[in-house]
């Protein structure tokens, strides 16, 4: 199904900063929620995006459907620049790149009807005639496993995972190709999770979709994605096939994540890795290497230097000095 001599979303060398105010301290500093991130999705794909907490995931996802314009950097969709678009331009292109949040009640009216919400991006795109909407409506809301006697109920009269499942139909109503899966079942009841992962899954391949799936739990990326991508404090430090990511991470940050995944099996001993410290602040990000204060194997050169994205020549990127192809 993956297309890898076309990718369908190109993100080159993109930054974010955001102006942190004019107080006493923060005084002519920015804060940088993106720091040069450069991948490639493709057709058909699903790349996770992994990291803590204000690593700037989700930052990183809004910039590149420019729902946060990005401060540099290049965002391709096919052959077309997304930066060098138009409000106008952009907004025609976006019914083909959507977006799926993480609360599906605040990301929900709770003035308008199902029919109403759902229907909605077809109204703004003047897409048919009204009769020609509410039919689309009703087959979307279908494929997603809604009834069609809930069309006229409002949001609040339904569950967790009803709810995400009204707002992925909502982003499926235009027939996009990518969709930024934003943490869509971190709010979600456990027993709830699985339904909606598999309900992504099978429209997936129904409609060769292309998603960047961001979560911070690493077994939830592992089920759903095809390759996968670790962020540190803006920047990704390590990238691969979700298999060969999680059988050999090489990068200690990855390592240590990994090592906190927990495992079913009582016989198997994982020793975990206790990182020390805090994550520093992206206002005053430290030199060199962004782990470096937190890694257990740092050197000289990684307190100086900061280590490229490289490739072992498989696919496999690593942004640290401690691989042969670092030296």
């Amino acid at each position: 199904m993956t297309d890898l001599k076309e990718p369908l979303i190109r993100v080159d060398k993109l930054s974010k900063d955001f102006d942190v105010g004019k107080g006493f301290l923060t005084k002519g500093k920015k804060l940088r929620a993106v720091d040069g991130v450069t991948f490639d999705i493709y057709r058909g794909e699903t790349l996770g995006l992994v990291g803590e907490s204000g690593c700037g995931k989700s930052t990183l996802g809004r910039c590149i459907l420019r729902l946060t314009e990005p401060t540099s950097g290049e965002i391709y969709y096919k052959d077309t620049d997304l930066n060098r678009l138009d409000k106008e331009e952009m907004r025609k292109i976006r019914e083909k790149l959507q977006i799926v949040f993480q609360d599906p009640y605040a990301s929900l009216n709770p003035r308008m009807t199902v029919m109403e919400i759902i229907r909605a991006p077809l109204d703004v795109y003047k897409t048919g005639t009204r009769k020609e909407r509410e039919e689309k409506v009703l087959d979307t809301a279908k494929v997603v496993g809604l009834r069609e006697d809930s069309m006229y109920k409002y949001p609040h009269e339904f569950s967790g995972g009803q709810r995400q499942r009204i707002v992925i139909a909502r982003a499926l109503i235009l027939n996009p190709e990518f969709i930024v899966c934003d943490e869509p079942v971190s709010a979600l009841d456990v027993s709830i999770r699985s339904q909606v992962l598999n309900l992504l899954a099978d429209i997936q391949r129904k409609y060769n979709l292309s998603y960047l799936f961001i979560s911070h739990d690493l077994s939830v990326v592992k089920h759903v994605s095809d390759r996968v991508a670790v962020m540190y404090l803006g920047s990704i430090v390590e990238m691969a096939d979700k298999n060969e990511l999680f059988q050999n991470p090489l990068h200690p940050y990855t390592q240590a994540l990994m090592s906190a995944i927990p495992v079913a099996d009582v016989n198997v001993h994982r020793e975990q890795i206790c990182l020390e410290g805090d994550v520093p602040s992206p206002l005053d990000p430290p030199a060199g290497c962004r782990f470096h204060t937190r890694c257990m194997y740092v050197k000289d050169r990684c307190r100086k230097e900061r280590p490229p994205l490289i490739s072992d020549g498989n696919g496999h990127y690593t942004a640290c000095f401690l691989q042969d192809n670092h030296c």
